[in-house]
């Protein structure tokens, strides 16, 4: 009789002791090099996977006018500064002849939605922003993005670019929540992405995109977004691992002819980290100029921060 009660006392005092473990360790306070070194890797990883999902959402949007706004991502024209080019290049720059496109229709011509298109980089296909891409994006549209309560849904295939592995589990949608008078996007992302030296970034992301400028124009060269949001997520870069949170305090502004975001300030931190500590770091994208640059400022030290 008395068994069933000292097990359930046993199992009790065990997931007690579990949770005040984990209480401690997480709450723990560490070095100043700890410190620095966390948010390092936090502010590196947050900022690699936010450059890697804006040039999927680019190439989303941009595959062609049906689906999307068409002429954006690896199918935009080129423009001053665009992907490391210097002067000023107008002509058109289709998506590279390596990449495979396919589109599957409901097979309806009056409603051909739902659209599939898989866009596959095969073995290995080197685009025009400077980038290699491997495996298969597999797009799923509801109905064209422009359109109110629109969606798509992405799904990554032994994806990499360059050193870094898209987990295929990942999952990534896209929902156009604004009007017939205001284009917005909600981007919610749960991404695992991977190295070769076991190094890995897990990242939750929410955020809502919308276009402040460009919309009296049929291009979307001249489009303006505006991007709001917050990230978590894990890194581990060799023997640090690192649980931490992003929120954006200055609204990112993103340009379809400039594939890194150019302006804007997201606060990064250790979970549990106390808001107002001085190992909250700052990333700052800049002034609004087209370049990978940005800078981190962490206990009143600033560090250049190389985007991806």
């Amino acid at each position: 009789m008395n068994s069933p009660i000292r097990l359930i006392t046993a199992c009790f005092l065990f997931v007690v002791f579990i949770i005040f473990s984990c209480k401690k360790e997480t709450s723990q306070t560490l070095s100043s090099l700890d410190e620095q070194q966390a948010n390092l890797a936090a502010s590196e990883s947050n900022a690699e996977a936010e450059g890697v999902f804006n040039g999927v959402f680019d190439d989303a949007m941009g595959v062609n006018a049906d689906v999307g706004i068409g002429g954006t991502g690896l199918f935009m024209r080129n423009v001053a500064g665009n992907y490391g080019m210097s002067g000023v290049d107008a002509r058109i720059n289709p998506a590279p002849t390596c990449l495979n496109v396919t589109i599957v229709t409901s097979g309806n011509t009056a409603a051909p939605f739902p659209v599939t298109i898989t866009l596959d980089f095969g073995g290995g296909c080197s685009c025009a922003d400077g980038h290699v891409r491997k495996g298969k994006i597999i797009v799923k549209y509801s109905a064209r993005l422009l359109h109110p309560n629109a969606n798509a849904n992405i799904q990554f295939q032994d994806f990499s670019i360059d050193s870094i592995q898209i987990d295929n589990g990942t999952s990534y949608s896209i929902t156009n929540t604004g009007t017939q008078y205001k284009l917005q996007f909600t981007i919610d992302i749960n991404a695992k992405l991977s190295k070769s030296n076991g190094n890995y970034t897990e990242w939750h992301s929410h955020k809502v995109i919308t276009r402040t400028d460009g919309s009296t124009t049929i291009t979307p060269l001249d489009d303006v977004m505006q991007i709001e949001g917050t990230a978590s997520g894990k890194v581990k870069k060799d023997d640090l691992v690192v649980a931490w949170k992003a929120e954006i305090t200055d609204p990112f502004i993103k340009r379809f002819t400039c594939r890194w975001i150019s302006k804007g300030i997201i606060k990064v931190s250790r979970e549990n980290l106390s808001a107002n500590s001085q190992w909250v770091g700052v990333l700052d994208y800049g002034n609004g100029n087209c370049d990978n640059r940005a800078t981190l400022t962490l206990n009143g030290v600033t560090y250049q921060i190389t985007l991806h």
